[in-house]
């Protein structure tokens, strides 16, 4: 069986020794070199041809940025940023997903035999989910940031217009993982201000939330923000759930009513997609649209034939634009999806499907 070899970049020799037994472990994986900067790194990709990369953000000579940037412009491969950056600086960690990298993982803590366990099979995980991506340099149109003042000077016109032409009970649920920051971005550019509510689970942790909902809002017409436990669900918002609690609706007094809670992991996840979705198929039914986007995994699966049972629309995001098509090729396999579409035109499929009047 041929191995997946792996680079390891990282000022730390503990790091580096950390990592590399993790990752020896697996018997399909291989750490054929670690670099200590991105310029000794450089060259051992010309000698070695590793399939994957990890890579710090913080180290001498040249910032792991820097390097992230030429190499995804020079030689685009697969990259898993590790670092202790990926904590405290979302907004760095979430411009390397923009920039190409595939995932990301906080650096390994050694705080007891349970947690390098589980960090050894997430990394793990990573890695070889990394390895089966066709990564391409970021030629592809940045989404164009919207003002707040383009954004509202005519967005309650267009909803009131659209609340007279449209089904009011419309609902659009999405999840992704693994490649979702930059996908949800595609997607959500491509809704109008009087689209129906659009709630996303994204694997995400929770100090990523805030600077991942304002990277929503500054590309799309419609109002991205994370919602309260018990708010009501309202015409032209986008609704991502925090990354420390599950979200889904219930349906009250002809509403959709956001509900958080903060249960334990599903499918190994906080929050899960398939508490989205499960919970749209009790409440929402035929009125609903389920989308599913690139991700690692299967979460969002099950959710999706529920909803798909419960008389919803169903779209999953194509192998070939997918980073990774584990969640979308697993709802494919279990027959549930009623569209199979590139990333580029989910949008105008959405639209088709919930204002069929206007398009």
């Amino acid at each position: 069986m041929k191995k997946i070899r792996v680079l390891i970049i990282d000022d730390s020799l503990v790091v580096q020794k950390v990592l590399t037994c993790m990752l020896n472990s697996a018997p399909d994986l291989e750490v054929v070199g670690a670099a200590e900067n991105p310029l000794v790194a450089r060259e051992m990709i010309k000698q070695l041809n590793p399939d994957v990369l990890t890579l710090d953000i913080e180290m001498p000579q040249m910032d792991g940025m820097t390097f992230l940037r030429n190499l995804m412009r020079l030689r685009p491969m697969p990259v898993v940023m590790v670092s202790t950056l990926t904590e405290v600086g979302a907004e760095i960690t979430l411009e390397a997903l923009a920039l190409g990298a595939v995932d990301f993982i906080s650096k390994p803590r050694v705080n007891s035999q349970n947690s390098i366990a589980d960090y050894a099979e997430e990394i793990i995980a990573k890695v070889r989910s990394a390895a089966k991506t066709s990564v391409k340099a970021h030629l592809e149109k940045v989404p164009t940031i919207v003002s707040d003042a383009q954004k509202h000077i005519t967005a309650m016109e267009k909803i009131l217009a659209a609340r007279s032409a449209v089904n009011l009970n419309r609902i659009i649920t999405l999840g992704s993982s693994t490649g979702g920051t930059e996908a949800i971005k595609v997607v959500m550019k491509g809704m109008p201000a009087d689209s129906p509510p659009i709630l996303i689970t994204q694997h995400l942790p929770a100090m990523f939330s805030e600077s991942f909902v304002k990277h929503i809002d500054s590309v799309t017409d419609m109002t991205a923000s994370i919602p309260v436990h018990g708010q009501i669900v309202e015409w032209g918002n986008i609704y991502l759930a925090p990354g420390d609690h599950h979200m889904g609706i219930i349906r009250e007094n002809n509403k959709y009513i956001i509900q958080l809670q903060d249960g334990e992991l599903v499918n190994r996840h906080k929050p899960a997609v398939d508490v989205l979705f499960h919970s749209a198929a009790k409440c929402a039914g035929e009125n609903a649209v389920c989308v599913l986007l690139t991700g690692m995994g299967a979460d969002g699966a099950a959710g999706m034939q529920a909803m798909k049972a419960a008389g919803a629309k169903t779209i999953v995001q194509d192998e070939a634009s997918s980073v990774v098509w584990g969640m979308p090729g697993a709802a494919y396999k279990l027959g549930c999806a009623d569209y199979v579409v590139a990333l580029d035109d989910i949008a105008a499929k959405i639209l088709t499907l919930v204002r069929p009047s206007l398009r």
